[in-house]
């Protein structure tokens, strides 16, 4: 699981700390870098899954781009960023640390890489040492090396092989054997980053029919597809929990949400419901009828419900195109399924109805993204940090404090 990213001029940050917790709930105005965080995500998951620097950010014929593409990706006017991942490791006494520094310009170049293992001591804080597990380094001579230093043991041993320097090294480690512990731990990493999945469900796109898939798309094209490849038992156990939280919207007209295989060869599905909009008359309706935020609300359950357990969700604005009357039943849903199935979730907002929906036990867990007035770069601060928070949370809900721009201009004084 991640615990938490740290950015060194990526983008609109100059430098800043993010804690990831079991739901982290990211708010801020417009342009104050929440998105940029998502893509900071976005771009570590591409080059773990084996994409080069230049396509994680520019894209390629199968990626989009991620916004400003190289050019931008590094703050201005510097050339080079950061990005860190803090991931949890598989036991209680160790975490990791992955690093890798780019250059942006004049060529795109992986400067620097590495893993590092952080002893945990009794009060759960990080020892200063730092054991590297691999370091890789980019020579004056411009040839990529790549070597595992193992401080406890006081040995260092070199891997005779050099690396392209237009990746990440992660890439590489899947294919090299290690002894079986260090394995495991390279495994956790990789499986960390691999497993980040940025959700941004497109109802126009869920409408038609979907190939039979065993992953859900980034945009939830092929949910209908991901859910009629279930096992009969699996899938059962997952539509009754879509329908179930699904009967709860407001309108309370859905009665049952389900996938099936269609055509002459079962190769490709469609997504149905069924709704009762008077006693007694049932009527069932397929996808390309349903409203966008029922096809929504559908998309991140079935995320929720078919991602691997111990994955990490990102949803960016995640009550876009929902009802401010069924917050409590989003928020609901999230803790739930979340809790249930070990799944940790970041969203971002600035909808007044589900923060309040979110609650005073949610303030530990909030993060405000914001512009520095001064420097103009983006800032990250712990909503329970504000000095003056039980003032502010006495005057109005977190909500209203939203609204009234009241949050930022705490900020803002406190300079």
């Amino acid at each position: 699981m991640l615990k938490q990213l740290i950015f060194e001029n990526w983008k609109s940050f100059r430098y800043a700390e993010l804690p990831i917790d079991s739901l982290t709930v990211l708010i801020g105005t417009n342009a104050s870098g929440k998105s940029n965080i998502v893509e900071a995500l976005e771009f570590l998951q591409r080059i773990v899954r084996g994409e080069d620097i230049e396509a994680a950010l520019a894209g390629d014929k199968t990626l989009t781009s991620i916004r400003g593409g190289v050019e931008w990706a590094a703050f201005k006017p510097e050339t080079q960023f950061t990005l860190k991942a803090l991931v949890q490791g598989v036991n209680d006494k160790n975490d990791y640390f992955f690093s890798i520094k780019v250059q942006t310009q004049p060529f795109i170049n992986v400067l620097e890489e590495y893993i590092t293992r952080q002893e945990l001591t009794k009060n759960t804080q990080w020892s200063k040492l730092q054991d590297y597990l691999l370091k890789f380094t980019l020579g004056s001579n411009g040839i990529p090396s790549i070597s595992a230093i193992f401080t406890k043991e006081k040995t260092k041993i070199p891997i005779n092989r050099n690396f392209h320097n237009r990746g990440s090294m992660l890439t590489d480690l899947k294919v090299l054997r290690f002894s079986d512990n260090i394995s495991n731990e390279i495994n956790t990493i990789i499986e960390t980053l691999e497993n980040i999945f940025i959700l941004n469900p497109m109802p126009s796109k869920m409408r038609d029919y979907s190939r039979l898939s065993d992953t859900l798309e980034s945009d939830a094209s092929n949910i209908a597809g991901v859910l009629a490849a279930l096992s009969d038992e699996h899938k059962a156990e997952v539509e009754a929990t879509i329908s179930a939280y699904t009967k709860n919207l407001p309108e309370g007209d859905i009665q049952r949400i389900w996938a099936e295989k269609v055509g002459r060869f079962g190769t490709d599905a469609m997504l149905y419901c069924e709704e009762q909009w008077k006693p007694g008359h049932i009527t069932e309706i397929d996808a390309r009828s349903m409203s966008d935020g029922t096809l929504r609300f559908i998309a991140i359950l079935t995320a929720l419900l078919t991602r691997p357990e111990s994955s990490q969700i990102v949803i960016e604005e995640i009550d876009n195109g929902l009802h401010p009357s069924r917050a409590e039943l989003l928020v609901r849903m999230l803790r739930e399924i979340g809790e249930k199935r070990k799944i940790d979730i970041l969203i971002t907002t600035h909808n007044p109805a589900l923060l309040d929906a979110l609650g005073p036990e949610i303030v530990p867990f909030v993060v405000v993204a914001h512009r520095d007035s001064e420097t103009g770069e983006s800032k990250l601060t712990l909503l329970e940090d504000i000095e003056n928070l039980p003032k502010l949370m006495a005057s109005g809900t977190l909500g209203k404090l939203t609204t009234k721009g009241a949050i930022e201009r705490s900020l803002a004084d406190t300079k």
